[in-house]
């Protein structure tokens, strides 16, 4: 077993990749690539605690297991291309690492707004830095703060902006509710209630052209003709996969990187792809690749695509089956909390509420072909309780397409 593995991407999805390897029982080298200064860390406190000050660093860094002590880490380095055909990666430092098997977990960057107009101000939430340069801005007494995007970080940032004090905190959307892609219209108009009652302003049903500002960001454009008094700027408008290294192999990037059932890459048994940046069909549902950008999916794709790698270099069988991940995610916002398991994007066309009631806490089921799919709640503590009972339900599902 002379072959290294090479796992591009050292956060999260990288640290379990190189995990899962040495429990499929690959015993030789590993190198973790990562364009970050800092070991691997749990990156949904940075929209929250973080920003409020309640958590260092050191509490965000994951413990890496025991078995991964002797993997090389090149930390502050970039994989910058890769000849899939020859086995090998390019770094931004001119050096190349050949490679017996690769593991493609580059993940995904903020989309940043091409609008005219000042940078200084405007702000993403992705890296511990952009969360530390964000949070002394927040803090700056009588910050007035438009958030653009009301999708996951948004809704998080603007909440947390709330909390700390902020003078004004509006969030802005060309949709018609927040979070409406994934929670359907029902929980996104109770959400909506939930944040207007607690101070946050919405504008929906506009987007940004410009931002106004000399040189800094003073205001914020919208393309209704409204402007928005401004003195931070969050942009939360989605992510764009980081697959550029990639160009030139024959691959389907066009979202990410498409994978077969068992993760692997175009069809090549010696590359595999995990986290965020893994475009999979998922056999649980109706095998439509996609992306998820779930917190569980780096840990459930890492398994399954290192026992899928350990096998083919080893020259042993995996013996899996197609992968069929439950989806889940959760979202802190003000005082309450939302809790989802499965899939409910893929049913939120027939949303149905299971217990509670909108107003207050809430489970909602999510149903495609009349088949329960996902659940979401909306509440407390009990809500997410609630929620968590119907897993196992979800587990047993057969597929949409069985």
């Amino acid at each position: 077993m002379s072959a290294t593995v090479v796992v591009a991407g050292a956060s999260l999805a990288g640290l379990r990749a190189a995990e899962q390897l040495r429990a499929a029982g690959w015993d030789g080298p590993i190198t973790l690539v990562g364009d970050e200064p800092h070991m691997p860390y749990n990156r949904p406190p940075l929209s929250k605690e973080v920003l409020v000050g309640k958590a260092p660093f050191e509490s965000l860094a994951f413990r890496p297991r025991a078995g991964v002590a002797d993997v090389a880490w090149r930390l502050g380095t970039k994989v910058v291309a890769a000849d899939l055909d020859r086995r090998v990666v390019r770094l931004d430092s001119g050096e190349t690492l050949p490679y017996g098997g690769l593991v493609v977990a580059t993940g995904m960057r903020p989309r940043r707004l091409r609008c005219p107009g000042p940078l200084t101000g405007r702000h993403t939430v992705r890296t511990l830095d952009d969360a530390r340069g964000l949070r002394a801005a927040l803090t700056r007494p009588g910050a007035r703060v438009v958030v653009v995007g009301a999708g996951f970080i948004g809704c998080e940032v603007a909440a947390t902006a709330v909390a700390l004090g902020a003078a004004e905190v509006t969030v802005v959307d060309p949709l018609p509710l927040p979070m409406v892609g994934p929670l359907g219209e029902l929980l996104a108009t109770a959400l909506l209630k939930r944040h207007e009652q607690r101070g946050v302003r919405f504008a929906l049903g506009t987007g940004v052209t410009a931002f106004e500002g000399g040189d800094r960001v003073t205001g914020v454009v919208l393309s209704d003709g409204g402007v928005l008094p401004a003195d931070v700027v969050v942009e939360s408008v989605g992510s764009v996969a980081n697959t550029e290294w990639l160009d030139g192999n024959g691959l389907d990037l066009g979202d990410g990187v498409l994978t077969d059932a068992h993760l692997r890459a175009g069809g090549r048994p010696d590359v595999v792809a995990v986290g965020d940046v893994a475009r999979f069909p998922n056999a649980r549902y109706d095998g439509v690749p996609r992306r998820v950008e779930h917190w569980s999916i780096p840990t459930d794709t890492a398994k399954h695509a290192a026992r899928v790698l350990a096998a083919r270099l080893t020259g042993g069988d995996a013996g899996l089956a197609p992968f069929a991940p439950l989806p889940t995610f959760w979202s802190d916002q003000h005082d309450f909390r939302l809790q989802s398991f499965g899939a409910p994007a893929l049913g939120r066309d027939d949303v149905r509420v299971l217990d509670g009631d909108p107003d207050g806490d809430v489970l909602a089921g999510y149903h495609a072909d009349g088949r329960l799919v996902g659940v979401v709640a909306l509440g407390g503590q009990a809500a997410a309780t609630a929620a968590a009972r119907y897993r196992a339900h979800l587990l047993q599902q057969p597929a949409l397409t069985a």
